[in-house]
């Protein structure tokens, strides 16, 4: 039997009331939120806050309330924060490490979205890499484009993640890297994600959050990469 690990993120940096009232704002939804996805099999949690007015936020405060209210109502659940961008100030998208999470999301490039850019100065990414290291916070890479793989890799040889790090591929919305087309072909649903352990000797891969199907035997152009990358 395979296993797999149901990731779960529960609000998001962009969705708003306006655009789904079930969207959880405060730290006490969001602890509800994510007991509802703990119950039914969920045992990773991506966690981005809100402000009063639905703003991203990096107030370790709600960061430390939502984990609390996880630890005590979910247990063994993998907690994961966000050190995402969008509207948030980048001298403080890691002031919440200290709280120690068991994982925390870190781009290790820059990438184009619809609307705006998603800045990931190099400066940056050493920054936060750095302090995770220093707080024993998992990293998870997130690769939105294949350029990305390098930067994962200049962190390994710089010792700043270990030599298995965890990686997580983000395609196949506008402005990214597709998920349709033989050579970008991935899978399986961005609800379910799956460890690829012959990925070595560095990656080990957690795919998600793409679409489409992919034919037996077939390679993704990612896949390609990383080995090529990284042995």
């Amino acid at each position: 039997m395979k296993h797999i690990v149901v990731a779960v993120a529960i609000t998001g940096s962009v969705p708003r009331r306006k655009d789904n009232p079930a969207v959880p704002i405060t730290p006490a939804e969001q602890i509800e939120s994510t007991h509802e996805a703990y119950e039914a099999g969920a045992s990773l949690v991506h966690i981005h806050v809100r402000n009063d007015d639905e703003s991203s936020s990096s107030d370790p405060d709600r960061f430390d309330a939502v984990q609390h209210g996880i630890r005590r109502y979910c247990p063994g659940m993998i907690i994961q924060f966000s050190t995402g961008g969008r509207g948030r100030d980048p001298l403080q998208r890691g002031s919440s490490l200290h709280l120690q999470p068991d994982m925390a999301s870190l781009a290790t490039g820059s990438v184009n979205f619809p609307t705006t850019v998603y800045a990931n100065e190099a400066s940056l990414v050493t920054a936060l890499a750095t302090k995770m290291r220093e707080h024993n916070v998992l990293p998870e890479i997130e690769i939105f484009d294949l350029s990305h793989l390098y930067g994962a890799k200049r962190l390994v040889e710089a010792g700043l993640i270990n030599q298995r790090p965890h990686v997580q591929f983000v395609i196949g919305n506008r402005k990214r890297a597709p998920c349709s087309g033989a050579p970008a072909r991935y899978s399986p649903s961005r609800t379910e994600s799956q460890t690829r352990p012959g990925l070595r000797p560095a990656l080990a891969v957690i795919r998600q959050r793409s679409c489409g199907g992919r034919l037996p035997g077939e390679r993704t152009l990612f896949e390609r990469a990383s080995k090529t990358i990284f042995g």
